[in-house]
């Protein structure tokens, strides 16, 4: 009678070694056990994917390939041992000798078990592992592999080691450890009811889901004190990356979870948004997209995009909301990609300029010159333009017409009176009521990144204790800084590099170094009364004209009536009171005919008084009578040139050579009357005058309107010929004006504003000018047309202003 015993098993199902559920207990006949010695030379091998079977272990192996079938029903059937080894790589179905590892396990196979849906498992009894010398192909089953072993002693540790049994104890709670966390509904089997601590070690390394390469390295190791230590070691670690696991998989489901809960609490403050507030999001979303449109740098871009959530945040009947709206708005409005065609037909442009402004040749050629250079070069860096000049010459309105010739948009920037440099800068975000700077302003106003900005009266800055306007305009005219150019307020680099700026200014005394030392200094001077009339014809009368709607040659103006208008009625270098005095006569002409009443045609100077009333100025000519002791001189004032005449008198006294100056003169002008009179009083005995007039006569110097203030040095060699023909009797020569500095030794000095001071002496009458000889050099620039009718004297000293100017 064959003795039948129950075996449980601990895993089944899976293929070639895959863990599967546990199958309870399955009856065997185990009388026919252990009655076949395994052959090792010719042992027949059972290769699993990713199990490894240790000595004495009971185990239910998936069997998934037919060979793997094959080879546990033949060593069912003959009762016959096998050795069941793990291969290296699990995705290989038919693997080789070099695909399976060095160590086995012989094995019984108790049972071959058929399964639902076609699929086998075997139940199997290791033994003693063998290490595996050679391996070769089975004569009896296609497929199979058996292999020529070498059995592997493994001494089990003597009773009551306490080492080892500690070791045991510690892998015992941490697989209880690992399989609480890993299986959630009850372990499949308990690590405390496997047997003796060797049977518990080899149990727990063949069932627990270690590494294939970590379970090779135990069954290789005979010695079971130090498999047990490896197979602690091989737990921690696998413990440790349950723990981590966890841990990643707790802070992601937390994540999730607030991730969820934001965007739930997010889309209910949108609802309660849009139900307070109506379409508040509409106009966020409208800048955001406004946002994507733009080509910006990513910095510029992940701060704007910060702001816009910002403002998605904010209570829109809040403060905050209106100040971070307004700013999202000026920021996005600004032109950061956006850039105007140059013109390129350099034939209109120049035709553009010469039919908006009359007569500035010098001027003009220079414009048209950076005009070619820009058209040239679109992308290179423009110089900064400074047009000097009195008011009135034209100044504002040749900006305009550079940004027409060049087909730019055009901004005028007012820069007169600015004494805050927030004007320039703009102002923190932080103060009510803060605004960008003009720069920046002009650059959302022009709507493109290429403009041409006109700073205007750059002259009339100040500077108080909030800071110093011109300093700050330091940065914007600089081409190697204005590519960054900082404004306060959008806290953001804008690029200025592209921008053509002309600055304009009637003077520069007024003017910081480091700033003049920034621009291209073009002196535009005053205009001749031929260039007025010009002006006047072409330009302002049907300027006005249009303005009244009336057609262009509806109001005629002899020129005769213009000279006069100009002479008497205005007193400037430029044409500004011009325009004024004919608004005037066209104001006349307008009541006129809302009356009913005709208005004269043309307009004549003998109709002037009528319509203009008595004339405010008197044109300054030279004396018509040639006095001793007067003398005209020329002044340059910022209204333009002037003749400024000089008288001295002498007067009888008992103790003479007192010298008084009348005519609210500067400090530098009474310095020049005093070194005249010493010039004078030294080379008295070549100029034949007695040394007795210095000790019997004061001398009095008088300059004549005294209301108005002068100074300079330019009248030195004014005043000494005056002091020379007082004290002579000799008059000065008809239609002679002069201007030069003296010294003491006698040497006349050039001086400044010669192209004014010229055309004052024209308009005065004057045939004859005395110059320094090296005022040559600014004689040359002048047009031939406005030394017409004029012959220039050059003096080196003041013995040849003498020989020249005297009767």
């Amino acid at each position: 009678m064959k003795e039948k015993n129950d075996i449980e098993t601990v895993f089944a199902g899976g293929g070639d070694g895959a863990p599967g559920m546990s199958m309870g207990r399955v009856s065997i006949d185990i009388t026919r056990m252990d009655k076949s010695k395994p052959d090792f030379d010719r042992l027949l091998l059972l290769p699993t994917r990713n199990l490894v079977l240790f000595p004495g272990v009971h185990l239910s192996v998936g069997l998934g390939r037919e060979t793997t079938v094959q080879v546990a029903r033949y060593a069912e059937d003959n009762n016959m041992r096998i050795g069941v080894v793990c291969q290296r790589d699990p995705d290989k179905d038919l693997p080789r000798g070099e695909d399976l590892y060095d160590h086995a396990v012989v094995a019984d196979v108790l049972k071959v078990l058929d399964l639902p849906d076609d699929e086998h498992a075997a139940l199997l009894r290791g033994h003693q592992s063998v290490r595996i010398d050679e391996v070769s192909d089975s004569m009896v089953i296609p497929g199979a592999l058996v292999a020529k072993v070498t059995p592997v002693h493994e001494p089990v540790p003597r009773a009551n080691n306490l080492e080892f049994e500690v070791i045991v104890q510690n892998i015992i709670t941490a697989s209880e450890k690992i399989l609480e966390k890993v299986f959630d509904h009850g372990a499949p089997f308990n690590p405390k009811d496997l047997g003796s601590p060797v049977e518990t070690v080899n149990a727990i390394a063949t069932n627990m889901p270690l590494p294939v390469e970590e379970k090779e390295q135990m069954l290789a190791t005979p010695r079971m004190k130090q498999r047990a230590m490896r197979l602690l070691q091989s737990l921690q670690r696998y413990k440790e990356r349950i723990d981590v696991n966890a841990e990643i998989m707790q802070r992601a489901r937390r994540g999730m979870e607030e991730n969820q809960r934001n965007a739930f609490l997010q889309q209910q403050m949108e609802a309660i948004r849009e139900e307070l507030y109506g379409d508040a999001d509409s106009d966020v979303d409208v800048m955001a997209e406004k946002l994507d449109s733009l080509i910006l740098p990513d910095n510029i871009r992940t701060t704007l995009t910060k702001e816009i959530d910002k403002l998605r945040r904010l209570n829109p009947q809040s403060p905050d909301y209106s100040v971070q709206y307004s700013y999202l708005d000026t920021v996005l409005d600004l032109p950061w990609d956006k850039s105007t065609e140059v013109n390129e037909d350099f034939d209109l442009a120049e035709n553009i300029l010469e039919n908006d402004h009359y007569g500035l040749e010098k001027v003009k050629e220079r414009i048209i010159e950076q005009l070619a250079v820009v058209m040239d070069n679109p992308g290179g860096k423009a110089p900064i333009l400074c047009l000097v000049g009195p008011p009135g010459v034209g100044k504002t309105s040749l900006g305009a017409s550079v940004a027409r010739a060049l087909g730019r948009s055009y901004q005028r920037v007012a820069l007169g009176g600015l004494h805050d440099e927030a004007e320039i800068r703009g102002h923190r975000r932080t103060y009510i009521g803060a605004m960008p700077g003009r720069i920046i302003d002009a650059m959302r106003r022009a709507g493109t990144d290429n403009p041409v900005l006109l700073l205007d009266e750059i002259d009339k800055i100040g500077a108080d204790y909030k800071g110093d306007p011109s300093a700050a305009l330091l940065e914007v005219l600089d081409p190697e800084q204005n590519c960054h150019f900082h404004d306060n307020y959008i806290d953001l680099d804008f690029d200025l590099s592209k921008v053509l700026f002309i600055a304009t200014a009637n003077t520069l005394q007024t003017v910081s170094r480091p700033l003049l030392d920034r621009v291209e200094i073009i002196e535009i001077p005053g205009y001749l009364v031929e260039e007025k009339i010009e002006i006047a014809k072409r330009h302002l009368l049907p300027h006005l004209l249009k303005e009244q709607g009336w057609e262009p040659d509806s109001l005629k103006i002899t020129d005769e009536a213009l000279t006069a208008i100009i002479d008497n009625y205005t007193g400037e270098s430029g044409v500004r009171q011009l325009e004024k005095r004919l608004a005037a006569i066209l104001r006349k002409a307008v009541l006129a005919r809302r009356r009913g009443k005709d208005f004269p045609q043309p307009v004549t100077a003998e109709m002037l008084k009528d319509l203009l009333g008595t004339a405010p100025y008197h044109k300054d000519r030279c004396p018509d009578k040639d006095l001793p002791g007067v003398v005209t001189g020329l002044a340059w004032t910022q209204a333009g040139g002037e003749i400024l005449l000089v008288e001295v008198s002498l007067s009888r006294a008992k103790q003479g050579g007192k010298l008084t100056l009348t005519g609210n003169l500067g400090d530098v002008m009474k310095e020049s009357a005093a070194i005249a009179l010493e010039w004078v009083r030294a080379h008295a005995e070549s100029l034949n005058i007695s040394s007795d007039k210095f000790e019997t006569n004061n001398f009095h110097v008088h300059f004549p309107e005294g209301a108005i203030p002068k100074d300079g040095p330019s009248a030195g060699i004014t005043m000494a010929t005056a002091i020379v023909s007082a004290l002579t009797g000799r008059p000065t020569r008809h239609g002679l004006a002069m201007t030069g500095e003296i010294t003491l030794r006698g040497q006349v000095l050039p001086v400044g504003g010669i192209r004014e001071k010229i055309l004052a002496a024209r308009r005065a009458g004057a045939t004859d000018i005395i110059l320094s000889t090296e005022n040559r050099r600014d004689v040359d620039d002048i047009p031939a047309a406005y030394l017409d009718g004029l012959t220039i004297h050059y003096v080196d000293t003041v013995a040849d202003v003498m020989e020249q100017a005297l009767q």
